[in-house]
């Protein structure tokens, strides 16, 4: 005698749901299996999206990096503040008193003229010449760095504005308009990555979507002979899927690989092309924080692609 067939109703909610994830774990392994029964098609279709991932993400990774080089110069929004020459050290010490406790300033330094005299003559390379001066031209200069939050060059302007009106100060000086260019070059290139990204999203999901049609077309057979015997359609649909999420994932870990391999490479020029500048940054590569957002993203895409081809192509095959 035959044992009948076990009857999914029959079982307690909790076998319900071991069962489900069983069949998917199954269905998983049985799409990774096809995959690897065709590794010269699979692994070009991986290439090209994992080229195709790491575009964006090379973008995203130098925004990263001019970021970090843009935060790092913050201290170029240093304030130079040349002090009128009758003043008194007594009057100098008072005005740097005062600007400690301005709520915008995070650091004060002072260099009166005895000091800024010898550094222009050690700088200039005209220390013999200078010493035949009668007296010190150079008047003493107070240096103020602004808080992060004042470091913007909106923010290092009005925080000139506001030492200026102090009367000890004759002149203030801020060289902050080439950190303004770096700024915009950086809202630029997001805007730049946004929009490649974009375009590049949609190509993965148009390449993901073909190749997923390619493959219900080499099954059709199979497919018509799984819905004559009453296969549901999300039995049938589910391995395509699985396969689009591999897709996705194996081409986001190559995308990963071929940043952090770009990175390595370029990271010795910019070291070389930084320290001309006094500046020692290093490239920043993917973490593995991103990596792990990177293969998310990735796999979603595939996801997405698969099921797009699998809605539209599967329901147009019925069988004869």
């Amino acid at each position: 005698m035959t044992q009948a067939p076990l009857n999914r109703s029959k079982l307690p909610f909790t076998g319900r749901i071991v069962m489900f994830f069983i069949r998917h774990i199954q269905q998983a392994m049985a799409s990774m299996g096809e995959l690897w029964r065709n590794p010269v098609s699979s692994l070009m279709t991986m290439a090209v999206l994992g080229v195709s991932l790491s575009l964006p993400a090379a973008l995203q990774v130098l925004v990263k990096n001019a970021e970090s080089i843009t935060h790092s110069w913050d201290s170029a929004a240093q304030i130079s503040l040349f002090i009128d020459e009758g003043r008194s050290e007594q009057a100098i010490q008072s005005l740097i008193t005062r600007i400690k406790v301005f709520p915008e300033v995070a650091e004060v330094s002072y260099i009166n003229r005895e000091q800024a005299l010898e550094e222009f003559q050690t700088l200039s390379g005209f220390g013999d010449a200078l010493s035949y001066l009668d007296s010190n031209p150079l008047p003493a200069v107070v240096m103020v760095t602004p808080t992060s939050r004042y470091s913007s060059p909106q923010g290092a302007r009005e925080l000139l504005d506001k030492l200026q009106q102090q009367p000890e100060v004759s002149m203030g000086r801020l060289d902050i308009e080439w950190l303004e260019r770096l700024q915009a070059g950086v809202k630029l290139l997001q805007r730049t990555v946004s929009a490649v990204a974009a375009l590049l999203i949609l190509a993965v999901v148009l390449i993901i979507g073909n190749t997923i049609r390619l493959a219900i077309m080499n099954r059709r057979t199979e497919i018509e002979v799984m819905k004559l015997v009453g296969a549901t359609e999300g039995f049938i649909q589910r391995p395509f899927l699985y396969t689009g999420i591999w897709y996705g994932v194996i081409g986001g870990v190559l995308a990963w690989v071929i940043i952090n391999l770009l990175v390595w490479y370029l990271d010795g020029a910019l070291a070389e092309l930084l320290g001309l500048y006094g500046s020692q940054i290093s490239m920043q590569a993917l973490t593995f924080g991103e990596l792990l957002q990177l293969v998310g993203v990735a796999s979603f895409l595939g996801w997405l692609g698969s099921y797009v081809s699998v809605r539209q192509h599967l329901r147009a095959i019925e069988p004869q």
